[in-house]
């Protein structure tokens, strides 16, 4: 359903969009027609494409009607049909949204609400791919910096300064992933005569966070059905003369946050144990 909502962005790209699974057809026909699903949804009943893809979910038990089920993911093809990115978790919990990969991969951010923060010497943007989730998904949260003019903050690795730091705990409702910082510059300070990693101008911060599981959101979300997730960025910032006193810079997004779909196809549609061939 989100991958439907970014079809259009796909195919500007140049990229169709299409889904394998292994329900039958009645069942996928179904589903595309109750939720309005555009795109092609491809049945792969015995799983051998999903076999020779290397991604059949093997902890499912062989007599259960689930055996056959893949790990969720994405393959990003050329025209020749050569897989040129994949997407995928461990946890079939847990995946990838449409809107994360078009930022991963091709750099777009999707329309969503920005917050603007105007601190001491930094102005920061934060934005996520998606401002709607539900349980298991990874949304990409997004920083864009902009120092004043002939400003600097110092790059990880920096020795003797302090480096920005933009710092998120495991909470209820996400868990954080490591951060993205660009290439850093390298800084010749006439002052100290001395070259260190640093930034300057408009540079982008990123990182993943994975939208926990309903049980330990649902008491976080308040009456109108928003959440919230929460980080600081600890940076210090100078100029050609002098290092001003270091600055912590509380950010945070507000999500809203809606309940998987579980609505089953009718029962003559539903698979049976054993359905796939061993």
């Amino acid at each position: 359903m989100e991958l439907e909502q970014h079809q259009s962005e796909f195919g500007k790209l140049g990229l169709n969009v299409a889904g394998i699974s292994y329900d039958s057809t009645g069942a996928l026909h179904n589903f595309a027609e109750r939720k309005s699903i555009h795109f092609p949804l491809l049945s792969d009943p015995n799983s051998k494409i999903i076999r020779a893809l290397g991604i059949l979910n093997e902890t499912v038990a062989k007599d259960s009607p689930q055996y056959g089920i893949p790990h969720p993911g994405v393959f990003i093809l050329d025209a020749k049909g050569a897989i040129k990115a994949k997407y995928f978790e461990d946890d079939y919990r847990q995946r990838y949204t449409a809107a994360g990969i078009l930022l991963h991969q091709f750099g777009i951010i999707p329309a969503t609400e920005k917050n603007e923060i105007q601190g001491k010497q930094i102005k920061v943007t934060a934005s996520a791919s998606s401002s709607t989730v539900t349980a298991g998904q990874r949304v990409v949260l997004t920083l864009d910096l902009e120092l004043k003019p002939n400003m600097h903050v110092y790059a990880p690795g920096v020795e003797n300064y302090i480096p920005i730091e933009w710092k998120m705990k495991d909470a209820d409702t996400a868990v954080a992933q490591e951060a993205v910082l660009p290439a850093a510059q390298k800084l010749h300070l006439d002052a100290i005569n001395e070259t260190v990693p640093a930034y300057s101008g408009h540079f982008q911060l990123t990182r993943d966070i994975n939208i926990e599981q309903a049980e330990k959101i649902r008491p976080a979300v308040d009456s109108s059905g928003h959440f919230k997730v929460q980080s600081t960025l600890r940076y210090q910032a100078c100029d050609d003369r002098i290092c001003y006193i270091p600055q912590e810079m509380p950010v945070q997004w507000t999500f809203r946050y809606e309940e998987l779909d579980r609505q089953r196809v009718p029962p003559e549609l539903q698979r049976k144990a054993g359905k796939s061939s061993q």
